[in-house]
């Protein structure tokens, strides 16, 4: 019965002292630097080469291109559609909608 009293004792006294100490001292952070500066409207505009002698037809609407069809000599027609209208360019081989879904042979037979 003692010894469970000494450990009940032990563990409250262990306790309260960790308690009683004092966490170090912290300072405060220095500020961080400022952002770099972020360059404006004279940034070069971004070119999609088009293979030359390919004829390329614009669509436009309201006055802004949204689509171009490029069509490359003896080749399939692919077609640049901007589709949200931030000008980022994304390429099409049609206009159909939908996933188109990839048509490899995985194996053959002989």
């Amino acid at each position: 019965m003692r010894r469970l009293l000494v450990l009940a004792l032990a563990i409250v006294a262990s306790g309260a002292l960790a308690q009683q100490q004092r966490p170090p001292k912290l300072e405060p952070l220095p500020e961080p630097p400022p952002p770099p500066a972020i360059s404006g409207p004279d940034e070069p505009r971004v070119r999609i080469p088009v293979p030359e002698g390919a004829t390329v037809e614009e669509v436009r609407q309201g006055g802004r291109v949204v689509m171009l069809k490029v069509t490359p000599p003896g080749g399939k027609p692919f077609y640049l559609v901007d589709t949200s209208g931030n000008g980022v360019w994304m390429r099409r081989d049609s206009l159909e909608g939908g996933v188109g879904v990839p048509m490899w042979p995985i194996t053959t037979f002989d």
